[in-house]
């Protein structure tokens, strides 16, 4: 089964209101939707803004739910001059631009344990979600997206993540719920709506916000069917 998660109400109401036969189960603070969307399986959530809510949401997808593989969505702050309101960063990868270990030695964003800076999409998903962007006729780009628990503003502040590690995006969830998918073995994906531009702002956010979700609810109906269509394929011939 899928599951998409999504940090707040405007990023999973129009998908939550398309499912059918949806059950919904409570985790700690997390509200889960269990049904079907375009006539296949689907687990929704809402995880909440930041890294821990994030990382507690997909474990209890993973665990407790059953999930196979987990699609992260909604918005996020330009990191790129080129891209606008609605246009779509598909992640090549995710990394925590929060985690700073280098005075010992460490790069920038690596994480320990796994030690590793850019955590890896599925490659399969990644390259459906941008068939699924052509098909929609939104501008995307694949890069990298950069995650840490802060609402990112100022262009200096942006331009030197889109330097550190090529992002061209950042949020404050996405890598997280990567993280949690990496040590447990789940493919992840995710995709982001860029709803403030680089030079943006918090009022920015507060009036595209909206409008980017919609560009990415376009991109999700066209993607859902393609990847149940593969997965299907792929695991029962």
């Amino acid at each position: 089964m899928l599951g998409i998660i999504g940090a707040m109400d405007l990023e999973v109401n129009a998908l939550r209101d398309e499912m059918r036969d949806v059950k919904e189960q409570t985790i700690g603070f997390t509200r889960y939707y269990t049904g079907t969307l375009q006539g296949e399986p689907l687990c929704l959530a809402r995880c909440g803004v930041g890294k821990v809510h994030a990382a507690l949401c997909a474990q209890g997808m993973i665990l407790a739910l059953g999930v196979t593989r987990v699609l992260n969505i909604g918005v996020a702050g330009a990191l790129l001059p080129s891209l606008g309101i609605g246009d779509i960063v598909i992640a090549q990868s995710a990394v925590q631009h929060d985690i700073d270990t280098t005075p010992i030695g460490d790069p920038p964003g690596m994480i320990s344990g796994p030690n590793i800076v850019h955590i890896p999409t599925d490659p399969a998903m990644t390259a459906l979600l941008d068939q699924a962007a052509g098909e929609a006729g939104l501008t995307a780009v694949r890069a990298a997206i950069a995650t840490g628990d802060q609402f990112i503003v100022g262009t200096e502040k942006k331009n030197s993540l889109a330097r550190a590690f090529g992002a061209a995006a950042c949020d404050m969830e996405g890598a997280a719920i990567a993280q949690c998918c990496y040590e447990m073995r789940v493919p992840y994906a995710a995709v982001r709506a860029i709803s403030d531009t680089r030079d943006g702002d918090g009022r920015e956010y507060a009036e595209k916000a909206a409008e980017a979700c919609r560009a990415e609810e376009a991109l999700l109906r066209r993607f859902l069917p393609l990847e149940n269509k593969a997965w299907e394929e792929k695991h029962h011939g």
